[in-house]
């Protein structure tokens, strides 16, 4: 167990909560930067980067409300970065790295960070983390499910200066534009997070020409130190014990066999351990998790447990310890390929959340759509031999909780992402976007029922490309809770110029003009038992074309005629179902 140094805070709490929420409002103004200043819409419209501030030993002090997976790998990244560079730190040094086996998570998210110094004393660091649009490797964009080791997925970046006591590194700068596709692109949004990172520094700088470095940096032990005392606070209440989980990954995209992920929670007052031992081994496939991005992961579900007064910084990791097996599909060893690891940690969060719901049932969550659905589009225009590449991420529904049903349509906790405007797509890519809507029938039936998934339909309009898709959830459905019912599965379709086909939930293959794809997203699970849904509640889905007749009396047992509801025929149904064997 990790204890924190506690000690007599000499600030004053006006103080303590003025500093608390400048830190807070730094770290949304550098989000508010990356959004208006990046170049690529995975970027600027998607919204996949994130957003901290560390103290000069690189525990997070502030996070924004950005991508919330991202950030809790940022303490592995601080030590890689202090391993490469722990005596060599100046003003005007900046450094990047994308090497998931030298802390990073997966090569399209490149690191930031950039050290704040004042009168030559390290205070801290401005750290920002982008998905880029490609780094080059054997598919556009560099997200492929189907690499079978971290050589195929693009550039490996190490810990290196970008700058250097002020100086820009071009040989760096070159060797990246010559690797990845869309060069633009890629310089643009580095030099996206670099004006992002000078944000930070500024307006770190100049709270501390106002308040001191000392009082700086008690406030930032007093910070830690008070996100520690409310985690303990919490997980004291919690009875203690061991708690077990399992959910699954559909398959890697080689082998359809079922990848189990395994949690065991084990509370022991005011400190828990989650160990991961049961987990699959690393797969062939690209969806193996670092231990860092599997750490980030499991932080954000524990996180979604506390009172939303706990701050989220570092002082918060020091009440978890996490574990996974090396070897492990959750930590595995190099080569490993990782590109698609992001479905990974969807499901590392929704097996933890599940544990959880046995701890805190009601501060319990069904499980959601199970991470957003990838579609990736790469190919060059004809005529001018000009690249595009197109990463599509579909976020799609939140599962029920306890009181409240699911929410339609809506980012996945992990992502606080955004899905990509159609007239963006349209007008950026060759596609015509033939349906965009939510999914019928697609919610977990229950007292509270699931938030509804969502569709989108493709046309291609260039010559050729190369499609990637990464889905999930076609096998395993997203959990219910608690007598609540699982959410439809999501399903891949694919047409030529005839009928649909079903493909598989993880594909890469060349499509040409006029293919038309197809996702129909999962929607989220129910909790409680659905027959205890008020009628009233069912009909006004029904009414607002959510779900459907038949499925309102399969799923909830209401029979509804004519936009009413049968009262008697209801009541009839809801009793032969109370009666029925369990």
């Amino acid at each position: 167990m990790t204890q924190s140094n506690q000690h007599d805070s000499q600030l004053d709490p006006v103080t303590f909560a003025v500093l608390k929420s400048a830190f807070e409002s730094i770290v949304d103004d550098m989000a508010y930067t990356v959004m208006r200043t990046a170049r690529s819409p995975i970027v600027r419209d998607v919204l996949d980067y994130s957003t901290t501030m560390c103290d000069a030993k690189g525990r997070i002090l502030a996070q924004a409300k950005t991508v919330a997976l991202h950030l809790g790998a940022v303490p592995d990244a601080m030590e890689a970065l202090q391993r490469h560079y722990d005596n060599d730190l100046h003003p005007g040094d900046v450094i990047i790295f994308n090497d998931p086996y030298d802390g990073g998570m997966h090569l399209p998210d490149i690191f930031m960070f950039k050290p704040i110094f004042a009168e030559q004393h390290l205070l801290g660091f401005a750290v920002v983390i982008c998905h880029h649009c490609d780094v080059g490797g054997r598919v556009p964009g560099s997200n492929a499910s189907d690499s079978t080791e971290i050589f195929q997925e693009g550039l490996r970046i190490p810990p290196l200066k970008l700058f250097d006591r002020g100086v820009r590194n071009k040989t760096l700068f070159d060797i990246i534009a010559k690797n990845v596709r869309l060069p633009d692109l890629v310089i643009g949004d580095l030099e996206a997070q670099l004006a992002t990172c000078a944000l930070g520094e500024r307006e770190f700088v100049r709270l501390v020409g106002k308040y001191g470095v000392e009082v700086l940096e008690g406030f930032i032990v007093d910070l830690l130190d008070y996100g520690e005392r409310l985690t303990r606070k919490a997980f004291a209440a919690w009875p203690d014990g061991t708690y077990r989980f399992t959910d699954y990954i559909d398959g890697d995209g080689f082998d359809e066999s079922a990848i189990p992920i395994q949690v065991a929670i084990t509370v022991t007052g005011d400190h828990i351990k989650v160990d991961f031992d049961g987990s699959s081994p690393q797969v062939r496939g690209a969806i193996n998790s670092t231990l860092s991005f599997t750490k980030s992961a499991t932080y954000l579900a524990v996180r979604c447990m506390l009172d939303s007064d706990v701050p989220n910084n570092a002082g918060v990791y020091r009440c978890i310890d996490v574990s996974a097996p090396e070897g492990s599909v959750l930590n595995p060893e190099f080569p490993a390929p990782v590109a698609a690891r992001a479905l990974t940690g969807y499901r590392v969060a929704d097996t933890v959340l599940g544990a959880l719901s046995r701890i805190v049932p009601e501060r319990a969550v069904a499980a959601g759509e199970g991470g957003n659905s990838v579609v990736c589009l790469g190919g060059y225009d004809k005529t001018t031999r000009q690249p595009f590449i197109l990463v599509d991420m579909i976020n799609g529904a939140l599962g029920a909780r306890a009181t409240r049903d699911g929410i339609d349509a809506i980012t996945n906790p992990s992502q606080n992402m955004s899905n990509m405007p159609v007239e963006i797509l349209e007008a950026t890519y060759p596609l015509l976007i033939e349906e965009y809507s939510l999914r019928e029938d697609s919610c977990g039936a229950g007292r509270q029922r699931g938030g509804l998934g969502i569709i989108r339909q493709y046309r291609f309009l260039a010559d050729e490309a190369i499609l990637q898709l990464r889905s999930d959830r076609y096998e395993h459905r997203p959990y219910g809770l608690f007598g609540g019912g699982e959410a439809a599965p999501s399903r891949n379709l694919l047409s030529t110029g005839g009928n649909f086909e079903l493909l598989p939930s993880k594909v890469t293959r060349t499509v040409h003009r006029d293919t038309v794809i197809r996702h129909e997203q999962a929607g989220g699970g129910g909790y409680g038992d659905p027959m205890m849904r008020p009628a009233a509640a069912v009909l006004a889905d029904v009414l607002d074309g959510k779900i459907s007749v038949p499925y309102a009396r399969s799923g909830f047992g209401v029979v509804v005629r004519d936009g009413i509801v049968d009262e008697q025929a209801t009541a009839r149904l809801r009793a032969e179902h109370e009666g029925a064997p369990a």
